[in-house]
Formats: C-alpha cells, sequence, structure tokens
C-alpha cells in the first residue's frame, strides 16, 4: 500500500509541476500575443508629424472657371466659407436631377486658399490630406495639377514640398 500512496503522492507531484509550467508558458504566450498586438498598433499608425488643420477661410465658387488654378487669380469675388462644405446640399431636390447625386444638381466648383508656409518648414516634407473629396476632385498647387481622384467622396494626400514657395503667402 505505501508503494501505491508515493505512486499516487509523485504523479499528484508531477501533475502540478505540468500545471504550473503550463501555466507559466501560457502565460508568456499571452504576453507575447498582447506585446506583439500593442507593439502593431503603435507601429502600423501612420505619422503626419505635426498637423496644422486648414479647415477656415477657403474661397468657393461655382462653375469651371478658367485660370482658376493659376497663383495670381483674383477670387475677391468669391465666397468666403469653412470645410467641410458641399455646395450641391443648399439647392432643393429634384426629380429633374440624376438619381446618382442623390437628386440634387451636379457640376464644378472652385474651393481656393493662400496657405504661409514658413521658412523654417523649408527642410521638412509637407503634405496636404482631405479625408474626403467627391468625384472628380482634383487637386492644384501654384498652377500645378497634384492630381485627380475619379472616385466618389475619398480620402487622399499629396506631398506639397517641390511645389511650395517657401515664406511667399501668395505661392
Amino acid at each position: 500500500m505505501p508503494e501505491r500512496f508515493y505512486f499516487i503522492l509523485f504523479y499528484y507531484d508531477n501533475t502540478s509541476i505540468n500545471i504550473e509550467t503550463k501555466f507559466i508558458q501560457m502565460k508568456r504566450i499571452i504576453f507575447l500575443i498582447v506585446f506583439q498586438i500593442a507593439m502593431a498598433n503603435a507601429f502600423s499608425q501612420v505619422s503626419f508629424g505635426d498637423a496644422t488643420k486648414i479647415n477656415k477661410d477657403w474661397k468657393f465658387q461655382k462653375g469651371d472657371i478658367e485660370n482658376a488654378a493659376t497663383t495670381g487669380f483674383d477670387d475677391s469675388g468669391w465666397r468666403q466659407l469653412d470645410l467641410p462644405h458641399d455646395w450641391s446640399v443648399e439647392a432643393p431636390l429634384s426629380p429633374n436631377q440624376a438619381s446618382s447625386s442623390g437628386y440634387l444638381p451636379a457640376g464644378i466648383g472652385w474651393y481656393r486658399k493662400n496657405i504661409d508656409i514658413p521658412l523654417d518648414m523649408k527642410t521638412k516634407k509637407v503634405f496636404i490630406y482631405f479625408e474626403g473629396i467627391y468625384r472628380n476632385g482634383e487637386v492644384f498647387i501654384n498652377g500645378t495639377s497634384l492630381g485627380m481622384r475619379p472616385n466618389g467622396f475619398i480620402s487622399y494626400m499629396y506631398d506639397l514640398t517641390p511645389y511650395i514657395k517657401f515664406g511667399d503667402k501668395k505661392g
């Protein structure tokens, strides 16, 4: 009978060691998983550096305006507004309008803004990020087209650095 008791005691101790070892291993695995998730989240975020919102004081004009992308263009008669802005929702709904535009008028509208980029930014990259521009949005800087996106309300970003006239509020 003592051998059997010893066997049971040994078996019990062996099991407890295995359980403790497995518990420690499980804690390590859980820690590593949590650590990897935390690191993935920390390093998967795109860093934009020091962001500056430029939503205030834009100029707007409805219609296709010739030479509106040029730097010397006179926009003093344009409407001043803050973004976000959707000029089509200012019109009444109409069954005569296309359903693809929400029964609202479609067309072209221009938005302009002069931004002073200080000289101390000359050694840094400068990007512009739009959270959403409606279909066929084309972005210009100092008369140069940065690109156009054909899809509706999509976010996109451009590198402005090569086109900036640092320290010049008109450019």
